[in-house]
This record gives structure tokens, C-alpha cells and sequence, in this order.
């Protein structure tokens, strides 16, 4: 702590009560690979989906052109 005439000037660690050890990063970083796993899973999944029903050519499995 130093002072300055009215000003007090003191240290990161010490106005804090403590260190800073960092751990909002390592949270965000591994939400963000959690968030791109997720959408590429979501991704295959849709693209399986798609296939099944244009092989099948109808949505619902009924025929509807008669209505």
C-alpha cells in the first residue's frame, strides 16, 4: 500500500483478498468445445434424419395425395 497525498494506492492481489488463479478461462474454454461438440452431434444427427425421410419421400409415412 503506498500513499500519495489523499490517494491510496494498493495492489491487485491485496484490494482483492486474494490471488486470481484464472479458472473463468479454463470454464469458458471448455463450454466453448463442449457448444461445438454439441452442434457438430446435432449436425451428423440432422443430416441422418434428412436421408431417412427423402429416402422415404413423406414425412408423416401417409399417403396423401388422394385428399
Amino acid at each position: 500500500m503506498e500513499r500519495q497525498g489523499d490517494e491510496v494506492h494498493i495492489e491487485t492481489d491485496d484490494a482483492r483478498g486474494g490471488s486470481t488463479p484464472h479458472i473463468v478461462r479454463y470454464v469458458l474454454v471448455i463450454s466453448l468445445f463442449l457448444v461445438i461438440a454439441a452442434f457438430a452431434i446435432a449436425s451428423v444427427v440432422g443430416k441422418s434424419d434428412n436421408r431417412s425421410v427423402s429416402q422415404s419421400g413423406d414425412v408423416s409415412g401417409q399417403d396423401t395425395r388422394g385428399q
